[in-house]
Order: C-alpha cells, then sequence, then structure tokens
C-alpha cells in the first residue's frame, strides 16, 4: 500500500521504453511506486473513471491529484532526485511546460507505434470498440 508522501506511476510495462523511464526515474522525496497499467489497479480504475486514455499518456498520482501525459511528466521532472545523467536530462528537459506539451505527443506517437511493430495489443481502458490493436 503506498504511503502518504508516495508518488504513483501508472504506465505501460509492455512498451520497452516506458519500462527503460520507468525504472531510470527517480523522485526525490518519497518513494516512486510503479504501477503496470496492464493490471488491474486503484489508479487505472481513477484513470479510466476520469475518462483518461492510458493508450495515450502515463499517469502520475501526487497525494489526490492525478497528472495525465505531459502534464504527468513535467510533474515528474519537477519532483525528479535530478541524479545520475538520466534523471538530470528528463529534469532539464521536461520542467518546463511547454516543452512537455510540444514534445509529449511525438513520444506517445512513437510508443504507439513501437507497440504497432512488436504486435503488442492496447490497454483499451476506456473500453473503446474496435481499439483492442494499434
Amino acid at each position: 500500500m503506498p504511503e502518504t508522501n508516495d508518488t504513483t506511476l501508472l504506465y505501460d510495462r509492455q512498451c520497452p521504453v516506458c519500462t527503460y523511464y520507468a525504472s531510470k526515474i527517480d523522485v526525490a522525496e518519497g518513494n516512486l511506486v510503479r504501477v503496470n497499467a496492464r493490471e488491474t489497479s486503484e489508479l487505472l480504475d481513477a484513470v479510466t473513471r476520469a475518462g483518461l486514455d492510458i493508450d495515450q499518456g502515463m499517469a502520475l498520482k501526487v497525494g489526490e491529484t492525478i497528472h495525465f501525459g505531459s502534464d504527468a511528466i513535467h510533474q515528474l521532472a519537477l519532483r525528479s532526485s535530478g541524479e545520475g545523467f538520466f534523471n538530470g536530462l528528463m529534469a532539464r528537459l521536461f520542467r518546463r511546460p511547454r516543452v512537455a506539451k510540444a514534445i509529449y505527443p511525438l513520444l506517445v506517437a512513437c510508443r504507439n507505434l513501437l507497440l504497432k511493430l512488436l504486435g503488442r495489443s492496447r490497454i483499451n481502458n476506456l473500453g473503446t470498440a474496435d481499439k483492442e490493436r494499434f
């Protein structure tokens, strides 16, 4: 069970790039709890209730607030430990919301193309008809 000061990241563990990012990113305070979006969880349920398509972005829960997509990567950058090359680069790159909003859609498009090439299915948390495959 996550503690109060935990930050929870909901990401696609079948995406190699997402998994690499999730394994390398770290927060300066508290713990970063990593949750696979392909498994049932309270956070996935909350994201679905909010009408957010997890195939279009990762989600980050901080306290009671859920950040999604470019906002999630921006919030992670603000909370990053900044330690090491990867965390430092991510913190510098995505700490500005405009940069995160500009780059994030490209990252999602690359993720979706990669998963299509790998033959992976969509998460389809919203249960949209004809959206099982990329």
